[in-house]
């Protein structure tokens, strides 16, 4: 069979552009990721004792690594499998994911959050998880009446750091993050805006959200809000605010609303490609650079596209900063954080196809 020179030449340009994606950041970045899954199938940090359990890291490495599309990279089955035997070798019989190590609990809501993500995700895939239990164990964690907390107490409607139950007037750590990643599970899961646990959600993030639009860390504990205070309130910050935004849309809040409208033009306002925005001017600027890699990712999530700009990709496929103050020199934390940047980019890129 005769090819003409013209359909030779689009089939070579074709098969040249495919070679470089395969050689594209993302590719490269996923590629990475799964070579550092240990034996046991969970991904375990040589940076931080606390996450060398890999209980907490392991869920949030596969929920990025599960939205790679398969275009761009397409991730052994088994090694997938694996993920998910030491998600499930390390739950409780309680249902929580993150208490397994008898030295250090390891986030234990978020690794339970993250690990419901990723089996509903996983779905799609023809796995078929029971994650009943685990959305048991989140709502028994929310600060609420059954804990004996009351609507005016801070904590109320928000989710802390895991393990025993707190109750009054112990609240020990709470925060927004926290709360987003468990609303993101419980609505994935199935469970409606309208059930109890969401709408008394609504409550600690009408708290954290300011006057400004913007979003602060927590409403419980002063010292972890990085931004500072002015003025007698806690200052709006970049990270908190993006936090606030996906955490007001998982409980069912649309962006007509005012909460969410408010949230999405501070951010507009205040957005910078590099860095969180909040702390310029301040003697908390380091917190900028600190947050960068986290930042891009949930403001990404946000779907506002705004440019984000990632330091440069290490030969290797990881990312890192140099930046240690929220664990981003670790690559394994950076790079799921850019492989979620890099997956809303291309998924950007193709709608304005």
């Amino acid at each position: 069979m005769r090819i003409s020179r013209r359909t030779f030449l689009l089939t070579a340009a074709a098969a040249a552009c495919a070679r470089l994606d395969n050689s594209g950041p993302l590719q490269r970045a996923a590629r990475y990721l799964w070579a550092q899954q240990s034996e046991d199938g969970g991904f375990h940090s040589t940076t931080y004792g606390l996450l060398r359990s890999g209980q907490s890291l392991t869920p949030f490495i596969l929920d990025a690594l599960l939205a790679v599309p398969e275009t761009a990279y397409r991730a052994k089955p088994e090694a997938i499998d694996r993920a998910f035997v030491f998600m499930k070798k390390n739950t409780n019989a309680d249902g929580a994911l993150g208490q397994m190590d008898e030295t250090a609990a390891d986030y234990p809501n978020y690794a339970t959050a993250l690990a419901v993500t990723t089996m509903v995700k996983a779905r799609s895939t023809g796995r078929n998880f029971d994650v009943a239990p685990m959305v048991a164990h989140l709502r028994a964690q929310q600060f609420s009446e059954v804990n004996g907390w009351q609507r005016e107490d801070r904590p109320y409607g928000a989710w802390g750091m895991g393990g025993p139950i707190h109750r009054p007037p112990d609240t020990g750590h709470v925060d927004l993050s926290m709360t987003r990643y468990v609303l993101e599970a419980l609505r994935a899961s199935g469970v409606p805006a309208s059930d109890p646990a969401i709408t008394k959600a609504m409550v600690y993030l009408e708290r954290s959200q300011n006057n400004d639009g913007g979003f602060y860390f927590s409403t419980v504990n002063p010292e972890i809000n990085k931004a500072g205070e002015a003025n007698g309130n806690f200052v709006s910050y970049g990270t908190a605010t993006a936090d606030g935004l996906l955490a007001l849309r998982a409980a069912g809040v649309p962006d007509n609303d005012g909460r969410v409208a408010k949230a999405i033009e501070w951010l507009k306002a205040h957005h910078q490609p590099e860095r969180a925005p909040g702390f310029d001017g301040t003697a908390r600027e380091s917190w900028g650079s600190g947050l960068r890699f986290y930042y891009a990712s949930v403001v990404s999530k946000t779907a506002l596209e705004l440019p984000v700009t990632l330091p440069p990709q290490d030969e290797d496929g990881s990312f890192r900063n140099p930046n240690k103050m929220v664990k981003e020199d670790d690559p394994l934390i950076a790079t799921a954080f850019a492989i979620q940047v890099l997956i809303s980019h291309k998924k950007a890129q193709e709608a304005q196809k």
